[in-house]
């Protein structure tokens, strides 16, 4: 009995093994490492845009943000590979211009956090979310098992 209860121990273990290392090897590009340091500090922006006593932290995180973003900027998206040759010029120039218009949004999330607005700041990170998931629906690489949008 003792044996079963081990053998299922070590099939769970390794099935939870190869799907960190599946998790990890999604982020392993360049600009991968640069969009889950992006996301992480968003996420925590999105959780605490309400509460006005968190402003520091938050400034903090729109740092990291920015930081990450402006890298991302420079870095090709693996999608890029998949569109025609004649076409990725276009590709590039338009995913620069989403990374600048995300930007310019960080730039206004910023000022609307120092001035204490933080209603505002709580609409332009829904406009974000919105931009977010238009811009990975294009130049992103869906997938296999990713739910739609990602």
């Amino acid at each position: 009995m003792r044996f079963r209860h081990l053998g299922t121990l070590t099939v769970l273990a390794l099935a939870l093994t190869s799907t960190t290392l599946r998790a990890q090897a999604d982020e392993k590009t360049p600009l991968g490492k640069k969009m889950a340091a992006l996301n992480t500090a968003f996420k925590a922006v999105g959780r605490q845009i309400e509460d006005p006593s968190k402003n520091a932290s938050t400034l903090e995180q729109l740092t990291i943000i920015e930081t990450n973003a402006k890298a991302a900027m420079a870095l090709e998206p693996e999608k890029k590979a998949q569109v025609p040759a004649a076409q990725q010029a276009k590709f590039m120039a338009d995913y620069k211009a989403g990374m600048q218009q995300f930007l310019d949004t960080v730039v206004k999330l910023r000022a609307a956090v120092k001035a204490g607005k933080n209603t505002e700041a709580l609409a332009i990170i829904d406009s974000m979310k919105d931009q977010q998931r238009d811009s990975h629906k294009e130049f992103r690489v869906r997938k296999a098992g990713a739910p739609p949008g990602l």
